[in-house]
Parts: C-alpha cells; structure tokens; sequence
C-alpha cells in the first residue's frame, strides 16, 4: 500500500484503487507455503472483517470435493481432525473468539496457517511453530479481503488441494479496473441512497451480496441485507405482500446462471415491482469464475464508498464496533 497521511473517504478512495495490487500482493505472500499430507478439510476461524476472504474462498470453492466449514465463535467443531487444514485469520492478531479456537485447533492438526498483521496471533503462531503470513499493517479487517483471499488460495494450490489455472489468476487481475468499477458504482448508490439494501444472488455469488451487506453496514452506517436464490422465494418473498420500509432491491446475477435460477429472477423481479419497492439488476461478467467473484466484489465495496459520500459519514471508523469490545473488556 502506497504511505499516505489520509482519513476517511481519501484513505478508503486510496485502498480501493490499488486493490489490484493488494490482490496480487496477497497472492505472493504465500508463494513458498503449502502443507503436507493428505486434506480431506478446509477449515477457517474468524470473525468480522476477517472472515470475508474465507467467506469468498468458500464460495468459490462450492464445487470443490473438499468440504470447507467458517468458524466464527470461540470453540471449535469435533469433526475438525488431524486431516484438515485450519486458516486462522485475525487482520489485528487479537479476536478474542478466534485466539479461544486457535487454542483448540492446535490440539486437533499441525496443518495451521496464520494471517495477521500483528497482536497476539503473530506471538502465538511463533510459539506453537505455525506458519504465518505476515500481513501489511493500516488498513480495517474489512478491507484486506484481497491479502486473505489469495494467500489462502496460493496456500491451497500449493498444497495441491485445489487447482487453479494461472492464466485464470491473470485474467482475474487484469480485470479489476477502479475506474469502470467506480463509475458503475456512482450510479447503483444513487439508487440506494435513503433505501434500506436489500442484495440478493444465488449461492454461485453467495458471498458477494454477504460481502455487499457488510460494505453498506460498515462503510455507509446503515442497515442492510441480503438472501439468496433459491431459498429466499420459499419465506422472504412473501414479506413483499406488505411493505412496511422504503426498500431497494439489488440482483446480482451471474451471466451463466442455472436455467431455474434465471427464471426465478425474472419473475420475482416484477413482484418485487409491483408491490412498490425499486429493483436494480447487476450481471457479472467473465472468462471464470474467479475473475467474476472479484470483479462484482470490487463494485460493491465502490457502492459503500459511494454512499457513504452521499451520507457524508467518515467510511474508515467503526466506533459502534470499538464500543462494544471496550465494554467487553469491564
């Protein structure tokens, strides 16, 4: 990251346009790492902003053989075993509830990997003799995604445990273009400025609209949600009978979508009209799947960014969230 004395709105304008970089950069940090043996298990424990690369890892692996599980609390599952591979990732290496299961994972595996850029799990990981990957300091958890992303990625296909192709690594890369991006972005918040969010996909970009709702939380201070094709249309559909709050609707589809996902789309598109709330559609294009997740990832954190701006709130602090944890400690 480029060293910069900036706040607010210029700091996060800053991280977003080199978010290429910050991509290929968490990619060769994990250049020389893999683990051994036989992974029958993907495993990560973390919270928050932390967990976002696990939380897109896991949706771009959904086709994988290999069942990957998010830990997000302070112990760990008992089926986590000897064969998996543990990720443990705390951007300021102090997450209470990822320390507890840390503890506990290293009595299950040696096959550990730790992501933080300082705080009591660099001191751990020392320790117990993990492999850790050290990352750059000065951002929120939120907005190091890229770091996590790849160099689990880069641990994984080093290990042998996924494959992935270089030239779809490349293309990836090549396709995040802040200005497009931003531009794209300007227009969509313009649609959801004093609206309440509501993102829906289907689990081809589960993570997306997960990643989408959390940018609109933190970044604009705002409520927001999200759901996903097809199991929204069994329950939440039917909350479009009545609507007690000024809603807009984001559909983020994917381009190859399943035929009966696309349908889906189509006609709740025109329920959601017809009760009144506006709906928006955003189709992700690409050569992979990897170049798509990134690519409408990327819009969103400018869709934040964009309506934070049109709040005039400050997009970097999270001083709902500080609160808490200073209350915790009492």
């Amino acid at each position: 990251m480029a060293e910069k004395t900036v706040l607010g709105s210029d700091k996060l304008r800053m991280v977003l346009e080199e978010f290429p970089e910050q991509c290929r950069k968490g990619l060769k940090l994990a250049e020389d790492i893999s683990v051994k043996g036989e992974i029958n298990k993907i495993f990560l424990l973390g919270m928050g902003g932390s967990a976002l690369g696990g939380e897109l890892l896991k949706t771009f692996l959904r086709e994988s053989e290999l069942p990957f599980f998010i830990v997000k609390d302070y112990s760990i599952p008992k089926y986590l075993n000897k064969d998996s591979i543990v990720f443990v990732v705390s951007y300021s290496g102090n997450t209470e509830e990822t320390i507890s299961a840390y503890k506990q994972a290293v009595k299950k595996t040696d096959n550990i990997v730790v992501l933080a850029s300082g705080g009591k799990l660099v001191e751990l990981s020392r320790a117990y003799k993990h492999t850790l990957i050290k990352l750059p300091e000065g951002l929120q958890p939120r907005f190091s995604y890229g770091l996590q992303f790849f160099s689990m990625l880069g641990v994984l296909r080093n290990s042998g445990v996924v494959q992935v192709k270089d030239s779809d690594i490349t293309h990836a890369f090549n396709s995040l273009k802040p200005d497009k991006f931003n531009e794209i972005a300007k227009d969509i918040a313009a649609k959801l400025t004093h609206k309440i969010p509501i993102i829906y996909t289907s689990e081809r970009l589960k993570a997306v609209a997960y990643k989408w709702k959390i940018n609109i939380n933190e970044n604009a201070k705002t409520h927001a949600f999200y759901n996903v094709y097809p199991e929204w249309n069994h329950n939440e559909l039917v909350g479009y009978t009545k609507l007690n709050a000024d809603y807009h609707v984001i559909i983020i589809k994917d381009d190859e979508e399943f035929d009966r996902i696309r349908k889906r789309i189509k006609i709740t598109k025109n329920i959601i009209k017809e009760s009144g709330a506006g709906v928006s559609e955003l189709v992700v294009k690409g050569e992979n799947m990897l170049t798509k997740l990134i690519s409408a990832v990327s819009i969103g954190d400018w869709t934040a960014y964009h309506l934070a701006q049109n709040y005039g709130v400050d997009p970097w602090p999270v001083k709902v969230i500080e609160k808490l944890k200073e209350e915790l400690k009492k």
